[in-house]
């Protein structure tokens, strides 16, 4: 999926203004300006688009685990400079302090079932022989689900 939608996307669920969405950025050290977030929400045709990088995505959800579940005792994690569907499913759970009950109920709001073993292949180490991939799909429905539950 494209990063711009998914903060779009997400920005919504959480009813997030563009200060508050700038603060969630500076939360893990990443300046974003106004003019950037701006540029940001801008249609993919318009001459002032620009993309949100995979490491820039990544500080935005660090940050959201940060403002939701407050800051760490550790260290800071470092921010990932690529990003997969599955990162970004397991940092949205994070931050929402979501089980896999809670996971499952989400999605089904959104019409997609799943039992618990194909979820938990979405959270499983890369190397696992039991992950798999998280298609656009399942995080397109994980986050329409929030959206019905948040609204």
């Amino acid at each position: 999926m494209i990063n711009n939608d998914l903060l779009r996307r997400l920005s919504t669920i959480f009813n997030l203004n563009d200060e508050q969405i700038i603060a969630t950025f500076s939360l893990t050290q990443c300046d974003i300006t106004a003019e950037q977030l701006n540029s940001f929400f801008k249609a993919k045709d318009d001459a002032s688009y620009q993309e949100i990088t995979d490491e820039q995505f990544a500080h935005f959800l660090n940050g959201l685990i940060i403002a939701k579940r407050g800051p760490s005792d550790g260290p800071e994690r470092e921010v990932e400079q690529v990003l997969t569907n599955n990162m970004i499913f397991n940092k949205v759970k994070i931050a929402l302090s979501l089980k896999a009950e809670d996971v499952i109920a989400i999605l089904e709001l959104a019409d997609l079932s799943l039992g618990k073993y194909e979820l938990s292949a979405f959270f499983r180490k890369v190397d696992n022989k039991h992950y798999k991939n998280c298609s656009d799909e399942v995080l397109s429905a994980f986050l329409k689900g929030l959206k019905i539950k948040h609204t």
